[in-house]
């Protein structure tokens, strides 16, 4: 039979914890039934909590960050790679008050969006390493065309846990595809890891330590797995393959830890069973469980992960562990959010707008003696009084030195920048996996790596003075003219010139090198940085200043400020 689901009566009665865990869910699914009016009254309430959060924490925010600081910060964020350097000067000198909001929607709009997000995804779902049980590129493909729609992620997350077909037909059946070993234990275990933010897999083995979760509810879930089949394509065509949904025992038996047999009916993790009647297949059941709008998981676990995402620490970590026995740092804050999410209909691109222009995005990632206890890095509880630092993923640093340098106006075709790209992370990328088939990854600014970036092909074509190249580009003046695509047209913002400034450079090699630490860090060089590069390129015996810059742009582009996003 079932087992029963877990009441709120038995997690309040447990410990403090889980009052405030039960409070959250509560908050989620009775607070306000309608979303709010709009984008900016979401925003401010976001901030009301924030703000009380400081108050009650007795810490003062860091100061607002600087348009650089920010617009490096976003793009990195949304697209995936740095500004270039004509957008940003643009971005620099636009004087219109609601110039982040706008610059975001144009992100949003943006190619890029969509293919940054589905590598995200990708590796999400299966990992960065290569799986020979499903199909990564088809997989990708379909990610993307998804973003590119803004599928609502209800949706997006129905299609991924329902998933039949051929592999070329549907690229969604990937996911799974890539977790039926073991009886599909990793399947089970991932599923509920990203979509319902519940760590389940230590229950598979025995009764969770610290709350309410039983090894029952594992089995339960995993039930619905039982009947999914990958059948491939035969000969060398592996990732070619059919996954179907099967009508398999809704009664499976498992083994406790102390050796006893015991049978569990195919139930979702907070104990609702199967509808007998329902002519769905058991995956269908299980995806609609998932995305029920009544049951509060789905909503605050991308919420959790789309916080993390953009301000660099979730509300609980990890991320993907939410429950009584480890609340959100603030309940009340993702509570709403995950609510208004739920009411506005899932838009993953209107959340990533709530999140960009809240308070604690646009702070510099800059501390001070106020707010010093803020630092989630040495084990504290995140307060959101400052944005938190990112280490580049892999892609964020290739993308970004690719822009950076103008190496994608190379005229390279698809197929021929894909494999360099590919090619190029295989040198930073090693993957541990897991039981779960889950992946960490090594990618951390070590010895090995930091002699790929500073003597690798990449760095050393970035920094060549050949003709028609970027530091010639620099050096003749040309850089400073506008592109045509430098600024994007956005479908949500209407178009209006916008005020602007222009940004003003320094004459002769100054000038140069504020235009190259603009184009790697986003600023303008200190008195003192550009006092040390004036000097040594007056003590330089070179005659061809390009090889000044070259110097000057190397220093940049291995600097730890340029691989980190701040």
């Amino acid at each position: 039979m079932p087992g029963p689901a877990v009441s709120f009566r038995s997690i309040l009665n447990r410990s403090i914890l889980n009052v405030v865990f039960a409070a959250t869910l509560i908050f989620s699914l009775t607070s306000v039934s309608r979303g709010a009016s709009s984008d900016e009254e979401i925003i401010a309430k976001i901030n009301e909590f924030l703000k009380q959060s400081w108050k009650d924490n007795d810490v003062t925010p860091s100061p607002r960050a600087d348009d650089g600081e920010f617009a490096r910060r976003v793009s990195l964020d949304i697209l995936g790679r740095t500004p270039s350097f004509n957008r940003l000067v643009q971005f620099l000198g636009d004087t219109s008050p609601d110039k982040r909001a706008r610059f975001v929607d144009e992100l949003l709009d943006d190619p890029d969006y969509a293919e940054h997000f589905s590598t995200i995804w990708g590796n999400i779902l299966i990992g960065r390493a290569n799986n020979r049980r499903t199909n990564r590129g088809e997989l990708e493909r379909w990610l993307k065309r998804q973003f590119e729609k803004n599928l609502s992620y209800d949706q997006f997350t129905y299609e991924l846990i329902a998933a039949e077909g051929e592999s070329r037909g549907n690229g969604a059946v990937g996911f799974l595809a890539a977790h039926l070993n073991d009886n599909a234990v990793p399947a089970t275990a991932i599923t509920a890891r990203i979509f319902l933010g519940m760590q389940v897999q230590c229950t598979q083995c025995h009764n969770h330590p610290f709350n309410d979760w039983k090894q029952s509810q594992f089995w339960g879930m995993n039930a619905f797995f039982r009947g999914t089949r990958r059948q491939g394509a035969g000969g060398n065509q592996r990732d070619e393959f059919t996954l179907s949904d099967n009508e398999a025992d809704p009664i499976i038996f498992f083994e406790k830890r102390s050796g006893l047999m015991e049978a569990i009916g195919r139930q979702f993790v907070d104990g609702t069973p199967t509808d007998s009647a329902s002519s769905d297949t058991p995956r269908k059941q299980l995806a609609k469980m998932v995305t029920d709008p009544k049951k509060p998981f789905m909503a605050q676990a991308i919420v959790n992960r789309m916080w993390a995402h953009y301000i660099g620490v979730g509300f609980t970590k990890p991320i993907d562990d939410m429950g009584p026995h480890n609340p959100p740092s603030n309940p009340d804050l993702i509570a709403y959010m995950a609510t208004e999410f739920r009411t506005a209909g899932y838009d993953l691109k209107r959340l990533s707008r709530w999140i960009t222009a809240s308070e604690t995005y646009n702070l510099t990632s800059q501390g001070h003696d106020g707010n010093k206890i803020d630092d989630p890095a040495t084990g504290s509880t995140p307060l959101f009084s400052r944005m938190y630092v990112k280490p580049f993923t892999a892609e964020q640093l290739y993308d970004s030195l690719i822009v950076a340098t103008e190496a994608h106006k190379t005229g390279r075709n698809y197929e021929q920048s894909e494999r360099q790209r590919n090619e190029w992370l295989g040198q930073f990328v090693r993957t541990f996996g897991t039981d779960e088939n889950d992946e960490s990854t090594d990618f951390n600014g070590t010895v090995p790596q930091a002699l790929v970036m500073m003597n690798g092909d990449l760095i050393r074509t970035a920094i060549s003075g050949d003709q028609g190249g970027f530091l010639r580009r620099v050096m003749d003046g040309s850089v400073l003219k506008p592109e045509e695509t430098g600024k994007l047209k956005t479908s949500r913002v209407p178009a209006k010139p916008a005020k602007s400034t222009p940004v003003k450079f320094t004459k002769g090699i100054p000038g140069k090198i504020e235009i190259l630490y603009l184009t790697a860090l986003a600023r303008k060089p200190t008195a003192a940085e550009m006092s040390a590069f004036d000097k040594a390129f007056q003590n330089s015996k070179e005659r061809d200043p390009i090889h000044g810059l070259q110097d000057v742009f190397w220093a940049l582009l291995n600097s730890n400020e340029f691989i980190i996003n701040h």
